[in-house]
């Protein structure tokens, strides 16, 4: 056992002293805090969509306008709540806040939840959030605020009409109305900013209406049959532009283009309701009527089978310990590669085994790898619970209040137990390659079949938790490779005892043959030298004596 200690503590300290162990070990933290955090500032950087509208039918112009200004409204309203939590005396503790009784959030955006809340009160929202309600609002808001709260600003606005450039007839064919702004577009030429923005501004889009546009509207039926003649048509030959027109170059950006149509659309449908007969009011009326749906979880007791946030986190929880546990095994798996080539090509191996068995040498490297894993998760663990600590504010209520969560679905037992077997396992692959090979180039050779299985649990990551219990989870929880994975992403679905008691049975089995395999190759392997051996001389060695 003492020869074991001392390797293990020299893998230890040769992997826990080098720049690129400490290098590796904050920069997943910090890669999650950037994903957190820095979003939020790449959100907040990013500049306004200026874009011009041409409505050569007059019918659309007033309603886009509208809907920006009902998004302006929302995105405004939103400040004011995050400026009066962020500065208030009292702020409620989040000691008191109970994630069971929580009830999970629905996919709504946030913007279009606050449009939809406040789309009943019209024109008097519009005043009360004009200069001056604005101001007799933050007047009543300033006693509940501390006393060193800054001004509020108001949001920059997200999208901003400009005026057409200068000497730009918008009467002209939209053919040749689009060729006019191509230099604006390509951002070769920049735009007056208005009243709102002294000088020039990039021109982000422009929607170009056509006078004719009521007549190119299209029921399914003739959406269909226009596809169908449009396969007709010989390859290569140009389609007319029909419909509305979005001009931009910026092909990720979508969210000015859904909402222009989304209002048009709207408004289309109000007008066919009034041509029917029908009161376009009562309709949107009718239309925003909503069924209360409550989601249920049957596993819950009676009166408490509503799904909470601590549910959705439990739910989806284990992707993120699934990721985790990939990214930990695989790099100290890698790094224990490394060094037994690094060894064997220095020679190194032959002073160790002229003290030690090939038995006690390996035992040692797996166990000071794996110490150097647990260290790399404790960091890890440490750095999760530090950016949820700073991201909910002063209080650290709220990261227990997670990580009991966590704990009461047993996410952290299984992922301790799930790292270590799936360590065990993978490192031993990742070892046998090292001591038959003498080069990181032959290594590389033979990890090609082991990164391949190693993908299928990132492949798999987001479609297990929907369906837990499956028959693919089911059929990648009984091949030992993947145990570790994808019941580990099924910790939270309670899947059946046999799958979960039996797949543990076959993992530790199935590790124990791996890693007496493996010391059969590492025995035989380690001080060989030339070519790797066959797949067939690695057979013979298992069956030798």
């Amino acid at each position: 056992m003492r020869p074991i200690l001392l390797i293990a503590l020299r893998e230890f300290a040769e992997n826990a002293k080098t720049k690129g162990f400490w290098i590796g070990l904050f920069l997943f933290p910090i890669i999650i805090f950037a994903s957190i955090f820095v979003q939020e500032l790449l959100e907040e950087s990013t500049p306004t969509r200026n874009y011009v509208v041409v409505d050569q039918s007059g019918l659309f112009e007033e309603v886009i306008e509208d809907s920006m200004a009902s998004m302006r409204r929302a995105e405004l309203l939103r400040a004011i709540g995050e400026y009066q939590s962020e500065y208030a005396k009292d702020k409620p503790k989040l000691s008191d806040i109970d994630l069971e009784k929580v009830a999970a959030p629905d996919l709504m955006g946030e913007t279009e939840a606050i449009e939809q809340a406040t789309k009943s009160f019209g024109d008097e929202l519009e005043l009360l959030l004009g200069e001056q309600g604005l101001d007799a609002v933050l007047a009543q808001m300033k006693p509940l605020l501390v006393e060193d709260a800054p001004a509020f600003e108001r949001p920059r606005p997200r999208f901003r009409r400009v005026a057409l450039p200068e000497g730009i007839d918008a009467s002209l064919p939209l053919t040749e109305l689009a060729e006019e702004l191509r230099p604006y577009l390509r951002g070769d030429r920049k735009v007056a900013g208005g009243e709102a923005v002294d000088g020039q501004v990039e021109l982000f889009a422009a929607v170009l209406i056509p006078a004719d546009i009521e007549q190119e509207l299209e029921s399914p039926g003739d959406a269909m049959a226009a596809m169908m003649a449009a396969g007709g048509q010989a390859e290569g030959a140009a389609t007319e532009r029909r419909g509305i027109q979005y001009w931009a170059t910026n092909l990720a950006d979508e969210d000015l283009k859904g909402r222009i149509d989304r209002a048009v659309t709207s408004e289309v449908h109000r007008k066919e309701y009034l041509a029917r007969g029908m009161d376009a009011e009562q309709v949107a009326d009718v239309r925003d009527i909503k069924v209360p749906l409550f989601s249920l979880n049957p596993n819950k007791s009676v009166g408490e089978e509503e799904v909470s946030m601590a549910d959705k986190i439990r739910q989806w929880a284990p992707v993120g310990f699934v990721y985790l546990l990939w990214i930990a095994i695989f790099s100290i798996s890698q790094m224990l590669l490394n060094n037994t080539i690094e060894e064997k090509s220095n020679r190194i191996i032959e002073v160790l085994l002229s003290s030690v068995t090939a038995g006690e040498l390996m035992m040692g490297k797996l166990v000071g790898i794996a110490c150097v894993g647990l260290v790399m998760i404790t960091v890890w663990m440490g750095s999760l619970l530090t950016i949820l600590k700073l991201s909910a504010g002063p209080e650290a209520e709220f990261p227990n209040m997670l990580l009991d969560v966590l704990q009461s679905g047993g996410l952290i037992p299984a992922f301790i137990i799930y790292f270590f077997l799936g360590y065990l396992l993978y490192s031993g692959l990742f070892l046998a390659i090292g001591s038959v090979c003498n080069t990181l180039k032959e290594a590389q050779n033979l990890m090609g079949p082991v990164m391949l299985i190693m993908m299928v649990p990132i492949i798999t990551m987001m479609f297990i938790p929907k369906d837990p219990n499956g028959t693919l989870a089911r059929i990648l929880s009984w091949i030992p490779l993947y145990t570790p994975f994808t019941m580990m992403n099924r910790a939270s679905a309670d899947p059946p005892m046999v799958d979960v008691v039996g797949t543990l049975i076959l993992l530790v089995a199935f590790t124990a043959f791996t890693l007496w395999a493996v010391g059969r190759i590492f025995r035989r392997g380690i001080l060989r030298t030339g070519q790797p051996p066959k797949i067939r001389e690695l057979f013979t060695w298992l069956r030798a004596e």
